[in-house]
């Protein structure tokens, strides 16, 4: 019996041990970090004494919390007996040496539970949470910024504001962009639009500013996004969007001219890896921009007057094809004065020797001539993206009409602007800051209009062509816009097509002739110029014919023929009149110079013979003889030329080709009329009879077109 209750009380013993080997092995470890804990903390006597008189308390818990523990085991032990028996003793003697490990043990863990008191006494605990921070600190919006940029961590909100945008993003097509925008949109209302505008802004930049070329339908169709969402959105998204892409773009041409960034890039051939094309790819959202109306084309010049600083590089050249290319006719409509200096700027860089060009640059020269007069070429590759860019306008028409929108206008900011938007602030957005002097800008903007003055003499100001206008006697408002655009114009296509934008009425149209004549009439030196404009405006409308018909009979009657004109010019004439206009006015360059024009104008039938119907060739004034003399040398000379003869003074200056058909025509046209016919048929051979080479070659000519025409042979 004594040997059965000493096994008993060996396996009680045994079992607590493990128990509380197992249940306070945590507590080792709790142990060492409370341990550095206390190393660094530095607990003072005082606390220390605190802490012992505290460890009574948690021992005397300690040890009821054990007691309880055994007393649930013995009863588990027993249950155990109770079911499978007395168990064989098989420890031995040995087994004593597990009361010393549970002693050692014991007193392990009343040496952690000192430990544990002490950080869980409330004098503890408040000096350890004092430490900590309390609460979360509001972080104004630019710090946040600061620390969002120093940590790189992006929020899980965020990161699925980026995944839904970009989803958004590779899914869009010009089938599908309006439920794009419409998911735009959703997401606007559903998040800050700060943060939407800034992921949109970087999603796109980002990938069409990549290393490599683009088609122009991708181009097209993201630009034709950010004009939808600048009418939707309002007009913060597109100005910091375009604000992005600047600064993008400046970056990215800072690196370009800077030629220790351009040795570190790697090595690779033009077709392969291209230099630059970063650039390439903004410029072309640039101008797809300014086609969809969301920068005006001060921000487009800008950009072209900043290509041309310095030496013109191939990689500049290309940058201006792109944007001529792109966006040169609508560049060409909205400010053709600024086109005109640009293509001056050019020609001034170039070398003085033809072969010292390269091809692309004779290509650039001769694009941006042709845009200059209004030519045309479009190339084959660029035929699809003209066709995607007429495509997403009827698009961003329709949706103004279905959609109520927010901005019409373009963004109408410079480059400097965009520049010094950090600095000076944002004039263009309502509500926001801006530090600039408008006083002292524009005294800088007089002050450099004046310098240009000066550095080109030779280009004179509307303000000065106003006033010679009025010494010209332009009477009219419409008189000195049509001298002003005649004076300033590069050529005779730049001419008319300046006038055609000025929107005049039939009746206005009228005072372009006039105006003509009287700049014709007064130049020193007989100039074609004006002959050219009359030409190809004759062939624009037959109205103009019509007043070149009225300003013949005026110019007659000023020269003495009182006769000429209609009945009703006839019966308001006074007895003066009749007698003679002022005949001395009309000097004899202004008389030859009216000749030479009229000659060009009926070898190239803008007008016909009929309009010397009231003419009487039999009674002729010396004046209008020697008017209609030089008239018709040079229509005889101009049917053989394709350029305007500008003297007739010698035989050398006529010319030696012998082709009758030109002139067959323009007489032939003239004998319709039977009065006009033998009028002609007398004053030619009265006038040109005594004549040899080339002129009477040209009269017997006419004057067997004029007999063949009439279908008889007047005796005369």
């Amino acid at each position: 019996m004594a040997e059965e209750m000493r096994t008993m009380a060996l396996t009680v013993c045994l079992s607590d041990f493990r128990a509380c080997r197992t249940r306070y092995s945590w507590v080792s470890d709790l142990l060492k970090d409370l341990g550095t804990f206390e190393a660094s903390a530095g607990v003072s006597d005082g606390e220390e004494e605190e802490d012992e008189d505290s460890e009574g308390v948690w021992e005397d818990e300690a040890s009821e919390e054990e007691g309880m523990e055994v007393d649930e085991e013995e009863a588990d032990i027993s249950d155990e007996e109770a079911g499978s028996g007395v168990k064989d003793d098989e420890t031995g003697e040995g087994e004593w040496h597990g009361f010393g490990a549970e002693g050692t043990a014991q007193a392990e863990a009343n040496a952690s539970n000192k430990s544990i008191a002490k950080t869980i006494e409330p004098g503890n605990v408040g000096s350890e949470t004092s430490t900590a921070p309390s609460g979360s600190k509001y972080v104004p919006p630019h710090l946040r910024k600061r620390a969002e940029a120093d940590g790189g961590q992006v929020s899980e909100a965020q990161m699925k504001l980026i995944k839904q945008l970009k989803g958004l993003l590779n899914r869009m097509s010009e089938q599908n962009i309006a439920s794009i925008i419409e998911g735009i949109e959703e997401i606007y209302r559903n998040n800050r639009r700060h943060d939407v505008t800034e992921i949109l802004t970087n999603l796109i930049v980002d990938g069409i500013s990549l290393h490599s070329m683009h088609l122009d339908q991708y181009v097209v169709l993201h630009a034709a996004f950010v004009s939808a969402l600048h009418k939707l959105v309002g007009i913060e998204f597109a100005a910091f969007f375009v604000q992005h892409v600047v600064a993008s773009y400046d970056r990215h041409f800072a690196d370009l001219s800077d030629p220790t960034k351009v040795k570190d890039m790697p090595a690779s051939t033009n077709e392969d890896n291209p230099i630059g094309k970063e650039c390439s790819n903004l410029v072309v959202l640039l101008s797809e921009l300014y086609n969809f109306q969301v920068v005006s084309s001060v921000l487009m010049y800008d950009v072209i007057r900043t290509l041309l600083d310095g030496d013109l590089s191939e990689f500049k050249v290309e940058l201006l094809l792109k944007v001529a290319r792109n966006s040169g006719q609508q560049l060409r409509q909205d400010d053709p004065t600024a086109l005109k200096s640009i293509i001056q700027i050019v020609h001034s860089k170039l070398p003085s020797e033809a072969n010292a060009l390269s091809s692309r640059t004779r290509f650039m020269v001769e694009t941006l001539s042709n845009l200059k007069n209004n030519k045309t070429k479009k190339a084959a590759g660029q035929m699809a993206g003209n066709e995607a860019v007429d495509r997403m306008k009827k698009f961003l028409s329709g949706l103004t009409k279905k959609r109520q929108v927010m901005s019409h206008e373009p963004l109408r900011v410079s480059l400097e602007d965009l520049r010094s938007a950090d600095t000076k602030g944002k004039w263009w957005l309502v509500g926001a800051a801006w530090g600039g002097d408008p006083l002292v800008e524009r005294q800088q903007e007089a002050q450099s209009v004046v310098a240009n003055e000066q550095a080109v003499p030779d280009a004179p100001s509307e303000n000065a062509l106003l006033k010679l206008a009025k010494k010209q006697g332009m009477n009219t408002d419409i008189r000195r816009s049509i001298f002003v655009v005649l004076m300033s114009s590069d050529d005779y296509v730049d001419a008319c097509e300046r006038l055609s934008q000025l929107k005049l009425t039939e009746v206005q149209q009228r005072e372009i002739i006039r105006v003509i004549l009287h700049c014709c009439g007064n130049e020193k030196q007989y100039n074609p110029y004006y002959a050219l404009v009359v030409q190809h405006l004759c062939r624009l409308t037959h109205a103009h014919t019509i007043t070149l018909q009225f300003c013949l009979w005026d110019f007659l009657r000023d020269l003495g023929e009182t006769s000429v004109g209609g009945a009703e010019i006839l019966k308001n004439l006074s007895e003066d009149d009749r007698a003679g206009f002022n005949v001395k006015r009309i000097s004899p360059a202004r008389l030859r110079n009216v000749a030479r024009a009229y000659g060009w104008w009926l070898a190239k039938d803008c007008c016909t013979l009929a309009v010397l119907k009231p003419v009487d060739f039999t009674v002729l004034k010396q004046q209008a003889h020697t008017f209609l003399r030089e008239l018709f040398v040079h229509v005889f000379a101009n049917t053989q030329l394709a350029t305007p003869l500008l003297a007739s003074e010698r035989k050398e200056d006529l010319p030696t080709t012998r082709n009758r058909g030109p002139l067959e025509e323009v007489f032939l046209r003239g004998s319709k009329i039977q009065v006009v016919a033998l009028g002609l048929v007398y004053y030619l051979q009265t006038t040109f009879e005594e004549q040899d080479g080339f002129l009477k070659w040209a009269s017997e000519v006419a004057l067997e077109a004029l007999r063949t025409g009439m279908e008889i042979v007047p005796v005369i």
